[in-house]
């Protein structure tokens, strides 16, 4: 029972024995699943990428901040009235001549998706220039959605 240690490291409430060996983060996660806390460690702009979401009365116009990546790694789709982005990254190096005795390799996947009621599908453009994805969707006309009801 002398192990278990009942706070969040981040907040810095009691030290655990063996800091330092590179699973901190995986123990606040745990922590933060665990609390009660409504505000915890993990945050939605920190773990995924920025985006901003642009309607005029013709267009809808989405910015996605992704720096270092390319073209080759985004999976930009459409399925139904979602738009989807999704970014899978996979960090590998070869050295010739090395005599390794540990070496890692570093994978990720990250995404988000957004409905656009209105969308013309077929006619969007999307291009990725000094790391900032634009897209650009040309709106649909809008259909009359409102109407009055006659009560009996």
């Amino acid at each position: 029972m002398a192990g278990l240690v009942p706070f969040n490291l981040r907040n810095g409430n009691l030290a655990r024995a063996g800091t330092g060996t590179g699973f901190e983060d995986f123990y606040n996660m745990l922590d933060d699943f665990f609390s009660d806390n409504l505000l915890s460690g993990r945050n939605l702009l920190r773990d995924t990428f920025k985006i901003d979401i642009e309607e005029t009365d013709s267009e809808y116009r989405i910015e996605a901040e992704l720096p270092g990546v390319k073209k080759e790694e985004i999976d930009l789709g459409i399925e139904d009235d979602n738009l989807s982005i999704i970014v899978n990254r996979a960090e590998t190096s070869s050295e010739e001549g090395k005599n390794y005795i540990h070496r890692e390799r570093r994978s990720s996947s990250m995404g988000r998706r957004v409905r656009l009621a209105n969308a013309k599908l077929g006619d969007v453009k999307a291009k990725l220039e000094e790391g900032v994805l634009t897209i650009t969707i040309p709106k649909d006309e809008k259909l009359a959605s409102a109407r009055k009801i006659d009560i009996e």
